[in-house]
């Protein structure tokens, strides 16, 4: 696999999940510590970039009011507006400190619904790059992680979903995305069986929570 024609997408590594003191944290904590995955996503991100992955920010946010929401939303989009949670300008939106984009990171724009694809430019920046492939992280795993995993599929990309740096609302739910929907869509790997494939080798993560190659 060729680090440079892959990314690493991470949807959604806000606040409001990702941080004690967001509105939806503790919905989505008993699964964030049962996979490990903000650090497992924190570790994968920097050894990505040493390869020279490219990593994409695809956050969501909206505007006071929900004003790009229908007026009477339902399903998941209503529970985001009755959390009051992803409000642009406000620290619930912001990306996770330890996952803050640094240059040559790129953020996408525009995400208001599930898809990363709808509505924003990823797969206009990923193919003016030459990226044919991504591994996809984040929030929630079978519902925004699960919707653009499908479509990056039914645009012809070559798709692995990190299963052990996504959560969702309960290990119910995690476990059957991982196992029924993503290989549907998807090379399921968790995040070191991924990092094996791009280096062409094993990566063993060391006692220091480090990595190192085969």
């Amino acid at each position: 696999m060729n680090p440079k024609k892959n990314a690493l997408v991470l949807i959604e590594f806000q606040n409001d999940f990702t941080t004690p003191g967001g509105t939806l944290h503790d919905a989505v904590r008993p699964v964030m510590d049962s996979t490990n995955m903000l650090t497992n996503t924190i570790n994968t991100v920097a050894e990505a970039r040493i390869m020279g992955v490219q990593i994409v920010h695809v956050p969501i946010s909206f505007a006071e009011g929900y004003k790009e929401l229908r007026a009477d939303p339902y399903g998941i989009l209503k529970g985001v507006v009755d959390s009051s949670s992803f409000r642009k300008g406000e620290w619930g939106a912001e990306i996770v400190d330890a996952l803050k984009p640094v240059d040559g990171d790129i953020v996408i724009e525009g995400k208001r619904g599930l898809c990363g694809f709808e509505s924003t430019n990823l797969d206009f920046i990923l193919r003016s790059r030459g990226i044919t492939g991504f591994a996809l992280g984040g929030f929630l795993t079978n519902c925004c992680v699960e919707s653009t995993m499908r479509s990056g599929y039914e645009k012809g990309y070559d798709v692995v979903t990190l299963t052990d740096c996504t959560a969702t609302l309960s290990q119910e739910e995690q476990v059957h995305a991982c196992t029924k929907n993503f290989p549907m869509f998807s090379r399921p790997l968790d995040h070191t069986e991924w990092l094996a494939e791009l280096t062409g080798g094993a990566v063993n993560v060391t006692e220091g929570g480090g990595y190192a190659r085969a």
